[in-house]
């Protein structure tokens, strides 16, 4: 039985409900925290893993844009500041809750852990050989599958991202379906990344025949040429930069001028726990480097000795103020 599927026992459950407890508390001390209370949390973070991982989701969830877009929502209705103020008082039970129950369900899908022929977990690729001699990379936190025979040659990108190359077939191109896109393709190599809704379409040799799921349109790429596909259908193609779009498949990330925000966004996909930044004035500090995928931590190491950031580590989780 992995990990994911094994139970709680009573007492573990117990200390993670405390912890996760002890972590909202934190997260209101910290708002305007003096160096007892400063060095007190850092004490408290450093005394158990499971603190460290309770206070890492418990913020993630908390600055996520589920709790964000309520933020805004009151903000945008002062006539209910009363209702807040009698809702006050229970504000920790229903925090702890929307936290356990979006930890839970935000990390894990189960339908698409069925249906999926293939996954890799975060920080982990996989190759593929597909029935037809199609080779597949898959780069970290995917899911896939395939169906290869005589009578159709189909696959499904569930989500992540990875790199096709397509075996010649005259008689039947590999249908490849990516959330808002599906690819006809025959003979290429090409990327696709699916997150969050959105898919990106980067071609490397060869033409991609491309179909919005949501009103039919299509288009066409070549060789050198990218696509952004959301839920409104395609955006316009533009110039693929082939040593940074596609570096991953190489192992490598690399940034050319990137802000600091976009970097960390990249990297969590990559670091198994939490990589969080607590500076504002950091997010904007454009990032030139080429790095080793592999090494995200080290990666954050490095970020953080270039920007003169404050860093620290804790199982699972990463700071920089």
């Amino acid at each position: 039985m992995t990990d994911t599927h094994r139970s709680l026992s009573p007492d573990t459950a117990q200390d993670t409900a405390s912890a996760m407890d002890q972590a909202l508390d934190w997260l209101i001390v910290l708002g305007s925290p003096d160096d007892e209370q400063t060095r007190q949390f850092h004490a408290w973070l450093a005394a158990d893993p499971l603190n460290a991982e309770a206070f890492a989701k418990a913020q993630a969830i908390w600055d996520g844009p589920q709790v964000v877009q309520c933020a805004q929502n009151l903000a945008a209705k002062p006539a209910k500041v009363t209702l807040l103020k009698r809702l006050r008082p229970h504000w920790k039970p229903l925090a702890t809750a929307a936290v356990l129950i979006l930890g839970l369900f935000s990390f894990s899908n189960l339908p698409m852990r069925i249906q999926a022929d293939h996954l890799t977990v975060v920080g982990e690729r996989q190759r593929l050989q597909l029935e037809d001699g199609s080779k597949v990379l898959l780069n970290t936190n995917s899911a896939f599958s395939s169906t290869i025979n005589e009578r159709q040659r189909v696959a499904r990108l569930f989500q992540g991202e990875a790199f096709f190359e397509i075996a010649a077939n005259r008689a039947q191109p590999l249908e490849i379906d990516a959330g808002p896109v599906q690819a006809s393709v025959r003979d290429t190599a090409f990327a696709v990344r699916y997150l969050d809704g959105v898919a990106q379409v980067n071609v490397q040799r060869g033409d991609v025949d491309l179909r919005a799921t949501h009103n039919d349109a299509r288009v066409r790429l070549t060789a050198g040429e990218s696509i952004r596909i959301g839920p409104n259908g395609f955006d316009r193609p533009v110039k693929l930069d082939t040593a940074t779009d596609l570096a991953w498949v190489q192992g490598r990330l690399i940034f050319e001028n990137c802000p600091l925000d976009k970097v960390l966004a990249e990297l969590r996909r990559y670091y198994p726990g939490w990589i969080i930044n607590t500076n504002e004035q950091l997010a904007d500090v454009n990032v030139t480097g080429n790095y080793r995928l592999d090494q995200p931590l080290d990666v954050v190491r490095s970020l953080a000795h270039i920007t003169s950031a404050r860093l620290q580590e804790f199982p699972a989780l990463v700071i920089l103020n």
